[in-house]
């Protein structure tokens, strides 16, 4: 699509800068009379073609010469594809106020110390209403696998969008806190305009199963355990850790939390009482060999199989915990899109070492915090929204959704299905999808932050995938002919060093016939050289390396 046009005067503009055909890295800004605000900021986690990747941001660059307009950034929820890359907008401007629940908030406060960054914050609440600015917020209470979630109505003189964040309607909840469908009612009866809605498990039919339900499945993996039992989750699904707590409780077990981010997030949800440990349960992780095998339950990240969290390194034999013969592992969670090879990986080690795998694939212990059709289809009826976009997913659960809309009465000229970048114009009560800014991928890579480029992951998986082979010729600068070399090294093959003395007369002869023909530049020796042993390598050994030609004048 061509990049939108000026926004009209009296308009509401929305740009997804994160979230739409992914799972990860959620970021919506709305723009109107001037000023932005921005709903959520989150990571997306790389795959196994981001080789050296360490996180993918959304693209910031929309709002580097905008940034002094922003009002304030809103998150829904304390998830890190909601809230790990605030870090990384922050250091465009450090005192943009952050808005979130107070757990939400005590979350991100945990991960900026961290960045050395000290934020502006106002926390509240559900039933909360604050003006900021030309935008009127008010916060509905949503369910979801985290506490404190919330939803947002943003109130604007071009009219409204009601924004769900993640959310499900889960009617018995371990905290108590269902999501408000009476306020959605109301601010359905109000008019809502536009309705950004979670499309996660729009592919998913019925309802999402209540968290309560895989509360005997998790105590059937602890009765049944004959040594430890090791539990994968985020480190902040705080209502999983619950379920373990209290099994652990029953059972007469230990709990021990492993994993920096782990122990800080159950310690900041315990502090504010959104997290219950009962009594002489919770021990530190340096106690536990004192204690027997069967006592012991240790709380763990990498569920995903991201290969630096915890259960990847026992997978490994790269940590002091040493999974062995009966160890019980349990994964409560379930795999986010693109990270199956990992999990499956992750879960083949294990049992190669001996221990039982559960996952939801044999075994009821995870259910989604997401909102299946059942429950979308639910909100649709109740909000009757003019205009939908679904948000938060896939292309085809954006799809799914948006069918879902049409199905309950929204004219599907006025369901707005799009992907990153796509910018939606809300004008005297009708919203247009008018044009699409630029959007990439901002890599995270140890220390630097947008150095990394798609050529260099190229690169990477050509290394990983294909080898490389370097080639070093020595050019008399006088006569121009080879005064030492070529030699060839090779890297990556599977195939005895001596195959490619096969190439080096051919690499000699095109070297000749280049030097006879007047070529003296190393740049044109150096490509006359790829060419030859990369003509060689994909015709003999089926292979497309990286090949580093080397010419030096002497």
């Amino acid at each position: 699509m061509p990049l939108p046009p000026a926004l009209p005067d009296g308009g509401l503009r929305v740009v997804a800068l994160g979230g739409l055909g992914e799972v990860g890295r959620n970021m919506t800004v709305l723009e109107t009379q001037g000023r932005l605000l921005v709903i959520d900021c989150g990571v997306l986690f790389p795959e196994d073609h981001h080789p050296g990747v360490d996180l993918i941001l959304p693209d910031l660059e929309y709002l580097e010469d905008r940034i002094d307009r922003v009002e304030a950034i809103v998150l829904t929820h304390g998830h890190e594809d909601h809230i790990g890359a605030v870090p990384y907008l922050l250091r465009m401007k450090a005192d943009i106020p952050l808005i979130g629940s107070q757990l939400t908030l005590a979350l991100i406060e945990a991960k900026l110390r961290e960045h050395r960054i000290k934020p502006y914050t106002l926390g509240v609440k559900e039933g909360q209403r604050e003006k900021l600015g030309v935008f009127d917020l008010e916060f509905v209470a949503v369910n979801h696998s985290i506490p404190d979630a919330l939803a947002v109505m943003v109130r604007t003189k071009a009219g409204s969008v009601l924004h769900t964040g993640d959310f499900k309607m889960d009617q018995l909840p371990l905290d108590g806190r269902l999501t408000d469908l009476r306020a959605f009612a109301r601010l359905g009866e109000e008019g809502v305009d536009l309705f950004l809605t979670d499309s996660t498990n729009a592919e998913v039919p019925g309802f999402t199963t209540p968290e309560r339900d895989i509360a005997p499945a998790i105590d059937t993996v602890f009765r049944g355990a004959r040594r430890r039992v090791i539990v994968a989750c985020f480190s902040s699904h705080v209502h999983r850790v619950q379920q373990v707590l209290d099994a652990a409780a029953r059972n007469g077990r230990k709990v021990a939390m492993v994993g920096r981010s782990m122990v800080r997030n159950m310690g900041i949800a315990a502090e504010l009482g959104y997290l219950y440990v009962p009594d002489g349960v919770l021990v530190d992780v340096k106690k536990l060999d004192d204690l027997p095998d069967d006592q012991v339950v240790l709380v763990c990240t990498g569920s995903q199989g991201e290969p630096m969290a915890a259960l990847s390194r026992m997978a490994n034999r790269d940590h002091r915990i040493d999974v062995g013969e009966g160890d019980t592992v349990l994964l409560a969670s379930s795999l986010i899109p693109g990270n199956e090879n990992a999990v499956y990986r992750v879960i083949n080690g294990l049992m190669v070492l001996g221990a039982t795998v559960v996952h939801k694939g044999n075994a009821k212990v995870h259910v989604s915090g997401h909102a299946s059709a059942g429950e979308l289809l639910y909100c649709y009826n109740i909000v009757k929204p003019k205009h939908v976009m679904p948000v938060h997913g896939e292309w085809r659960h954006l799809v799914a959704n948006a069918d879902l809309a049409v199905k309950t009465g929204v004219p599907r000229e006025n369901v707005l299905v799009t992907m990153n970048g796509g910018v939606v114009d809300l004008v005297k009560g009708r919203a247009r999808l008018v044009g699409e800014v630029p959007i990439g991928f901002i890599y995270v890579d140890g220390s630097s932050v947008g150095e990394t480029t798609e050529a260099l992951l190229k690169d990477r998986r050509i290394l990983r995938d294909e080898g490389f082979i370097t080639c070093i010729a020595v050019i008399d600068r006088a006569t121009g002919k080879i005064a030492a070399g070529p030699e060839i090294t090779a890297r990556g093959f599977a195939e005895d060093q001596a195959v490619f003395d096969q190439v080096i007369p051919k690499v000699e002869q095109a070297l000749a016939e280049a030097t006879g023909n007047g070529v003296r530049d190393e740049h044109q020796l150096q490509q006359v050289m790829r060419r030859t042993i990369g003509g060689w390598v994909g015709g003999k050994l089926r292979r497309r390396p990286m090949i580093i030609p080397v010419v030096i004048e002497a």
